[in-house]
């Protein structure tokens, strides 16, 4: 489990569009104080077909090694910094890799970074040097001074267009809100698309185990409604309904576990009842009731 839900979708999100497409390490650790990167993307030389279904993160991908860092909100200077440390450890490790193998690492072979932020204010695109390359590529994608090799990507200022509804996914607000509709509206024999609304539903289904919602949280479970919506409908249509239920009786189970130390016989007839209840109806009953109140209400 990764540190907020965000994370935890946003590190799924790329890491199922990205592998057909070549190598993804998903919290790769770099030498220099343990640090991780969310996402590490490396291209494969056969992915150029695959590459143009996902418009501007498919361009991304095939250029070279890249590191992936979303973010919920904003960036702060020094988030930025540390994920500048990240990419320079990489590179640094490839360059000795390379002299070890007795090879030339190019340039242009370097990682490159690229922080996927809901927005970026011009002060912070100001303090980094981060400008706009127009003639080559789309609005909202500002680049840092070439020899750093890092890219912040405003999502909130990308065209609406189907070449970036991947990274719209992972805005905020109306502009999250409106790359669902998108992602709902796609043919569904769109196999991205059946990809994707599996992640939600999956991802639903756990965040709503946790505790406490913040409102981060909240609104991310907001946005994606609709797409988590459609995902069951497509579960239940399919018939695929009996792995969801597996899923969900695992996650009754655990916050049963969670609440009473163990699962005895008399809380696994509970389980059962719980089960025709949707995760929204049964996480704050499993986590608020008393193990006498459960079995009052749902024994069988």
């Amino acid at each position: 489990m990764t540190r907020k839900p965000h994370d935890q979708f946003a590190k799924q999100f790329l890491e199922e569009l990205l592998s057909p497409l070549g190598k993804v390490e998903a919290n790769k650790e770099v030498i220099d104080e343990a640090r991780q990167v969310d996402i590490l993307f490396s291209p494969a030389p056969t992915s150029l077909n695959q590459a143009q279904n996902l418009g501007l993160l498919g361009t991304i991908a095939l250029l070279n090694t890249a590191l992936l860092e979303p973010f919920r909100n904003q960036p702060s200077k020094t988030e930025v910094r540390n994920c500048l440390l990240k990419l320079l450890e990489v590179i640094a490790d490839s360059q000795r890799q390379a002299k070890r193998e007795n090879t030339t690492l190019l340039e242009d072979d370097l990682a490159r970074l690229w922080i996927l932020s809901p927005s970026a204010s011009p002060g912070l695109l100001e303090s980094f040097g981060a400008k706009l390359r127009l003639e080559n590529w789309l609005s909202g994608v500002y680049f840092l001074p070439e020899s750093l090799r890092t890219a912040i990507i405003a999502i909130n200022e990308l065209p609406v267009t189907q070449e970036t509804l991947w990274f719209r996914l992972l805005g905020r607000g109306s502009v999250q809100q409106q790359a669902v509709k998108e992602l709902v509206a796609l043919p569904p024999e769109n196999l991205v698309r059946r990809n994707v609304l599996e992640i939600v539903y999956r991802w639903r289904i756990s965040v709503m185990s946790k505790l406490e919602l913040t409102q981060e949280d909240q609104e991310l479970i907001m946005n994606l409604t609709q797409a988590y919506q459609e995902a069951r409908a497509q579960a239940v249509q399919e018939g695929v309904q009996q792995g969801v239920q597996q899923e969900r009786r695992q996650v009754i189970e655990n916050l049963l576990r969670y609440r009473f130390a163990s699962m005895d016989e008399e809380l696994s007839r509970v389980v059962d009842s719980l089960l025709l209840l949707s995760p929204e109806e049964f996480t704050p009953l499993c986590l608020q009731l008393s193990r006498e109140e459960l079995l009052a209400r749902f024994s069988l």
